[in-house]
């Protein structure tokens, strides 16, 4: 009744929150996604089943739908093409994981450099300083991932790392400000709406 709504005479409005249309992995209805042999599902995918929907309760309901379909679709598979043989991993050349706190630290300082500099308002200054310090995590950590065993943390980081740097270099080419995105450089939303779906063969350029 504050807000001027009489539910007992008129429909309560309902409008979808700007979190609710992040999009996610596009895949189609089989979690199939335009990589071969990569499946998304869950949250993280976007497969039109609710839209461009990141909302956690739809995505449990795709994680059945989705699971189940991609199952089907992966055993239906007949290609007649063996599996490439990948060599054996030679632990000789590296090294006992010794130093595992500079893992635990790196990934700290690549979560506190996103929410610092690449929050929801933005500007082109800390997202140039975000970018120079995942250059640097970026540099660390592949001499760490070169020169001592494998785990699941070191992988993990270096899979952040390169997601961080992708959502950095897509806000430095958004002119504008539209949904969760808000840059104080370019406070306006443009008029002509631009795709902003990528896909992996399409053009976007790494800058080191």
């Amino acid at each position: 009744m504050e807000l001027g709504i009489d539910i007992t005479k008129e429909m309560i409005p309902v409008v979808p929150a700007v979190h609710f249309t992040c999009g996610g992995i596009m895949t189609d209805l089989t979690g199939k996604t335009d990589i071969g042999n990569l499946y998304a599902i869950g949250e993280c995918a976007f497969t039109g089943l609710h839209g461009a929907n990141r909302l956690a309760s739809n995505s449990l309901l795709e994680c059945l739908v989705i699971s189940q379909a991609s199952v089907k679709h992966i055993l239906q598979q007949k290609s007649g093409k063996e599996a490439p043989v990948l060599p054996q991993w030679d632990e000789s050349l590296v090294s006992n994981n010794d130093e595992e706190i500079i893992i635990a630290h790196n990934w700290d300082e690549l979560r506190r450099a996103m929410w610092d500099y690449v929050g929801i308002v933005r500007t082109n200054k800390r997202l140039e300083r975000a970018l120079n310090r995942i250059n640097l995590l970026r540099a660390e950590i592949n001499e760490y991932y070169s020169n001592f065993k494998l785990s699941a943390d070191l992988i993990e980081l270096r899979n952040l790392v390169l997601n961080a740097e992708l959502i950095v270099q897509s806000a430095r080419r958004r002119h504008e400000s539209r949904g969760l995105h808000f840059s104080r450089d370019y406070p306006h939303t443009n008029k002509d709406i631009k795709n902003t779906i990528l896909c992996h063969n399409r053009d976007l350029l790494i800058e080191s």
